[in-house]
């Protein structure tokens, strides 16, 4: 048995670094990389792309809306236009800093608008496509079921569901927003125990006690988190506890 763990790292904001990207890096086998909407720049994409390589971590675009004042967590609506062109300069940034990329995961708040959006989750696919088609090879997307699974199913990309490990859920599969209660989890043993659950029982008790089946291929952990190396340490002893093979499946 195997699944993936993946984080977004890469996110400086005016070069400050929001994550210690090196140990978060020797922890996880997939990296969403912050490529200049929210956060991050050349000298940051070039930092984190070697350190992919040094690591052997698999390398995703993480784009965002164009709103590095609110760290891309605020819904925004861009013209279907804008944001394909915004997302494709994203994953261009990110190739010219030397990425092989190998699966995109939008960020913040763009994530969720693109599950219920159906304009922008095509706007946000067909930017995938165009780069994908370029590539030569089919770019998957990484997210939570919705209108950008159908988004990318029609333009014969693979869709891969992730399932979070610091973030609360709702009865219905969502997340819990930020700032609500039970929005983030913050204790490593607590995190361990959900990655172990998901892998055994494909299962996560929402914020409300009921319990929730989630079939991911991908687990998350946000490496903005204060105690997201702990949390992320804590992960990888209890999978490889259970011998749970830790690698990307791009």
């Amino acid at each position: 048995m195997r699944v993936d763990l993946n984080a977004d790292l890469g996110e400086t904001v005016e070069g400050m670094p929001t994550a210690d990207d090196e140990a978060m890096f020797a922890l996880v086998s997939s990296a969403n990389i912050a490529c200049g909407g929210h956060a991050g720049d050349a000298a940051s994409m070039t930092d984190a792309v070697e350190r992919a390589a040094r690591f052997g971590v698999a390398v995703g675009a993480h784009p965002s809306y164009d709103d590095r004042e609110n760290f891309g967590r605020v819904r925004r609506d861009p013209t279907p236009a804008d944001l394909r062109v915004s997302v494709a300069a994203q994953l261009d940034a990110l190739a010219a800093a030397g990425a092989d990329l190998r699966y995109v995961k939008p960020h913040g708040a763009l994530y969720h608008a693109v599950t219920a959006d159906a304009g922008q989750a095509a706007a946000v696919v067909a930017a995938i496509a165009d780069h994908a088609a370029r590539l030569g090879r089919p770019l998957p997307v990484l997210g939570l079921p919705g209108a950008i699974a159908g988004a990318a199913a029609s333009a014969g990309l693979p869709f891969v569901r992730e399932a979070f490990l610091d973030r609360g859920y709702t009865r219905d599969g969502a997340l819990v927003p930020r700032g609500a209660p039970g929005a983030l989890l913050d204790e490593p043993a607590r995190v361990a125990d959900r990655a172990l659950r998901l892998v055994r029982d494909g299962v996560v008790d929402a914020v409300d006690g009921s319990v929730i089946e989630v079939d991911a291929a991908s687990f998350c952990l946000h490496g903005d988190s204060p105690a997201a190396v702990e949390m992320a340490r804590a992960v990888r002893a209890a999978l490889d506890g259970a011998d749970v093979g830790v690698r990307a499946p791009w």
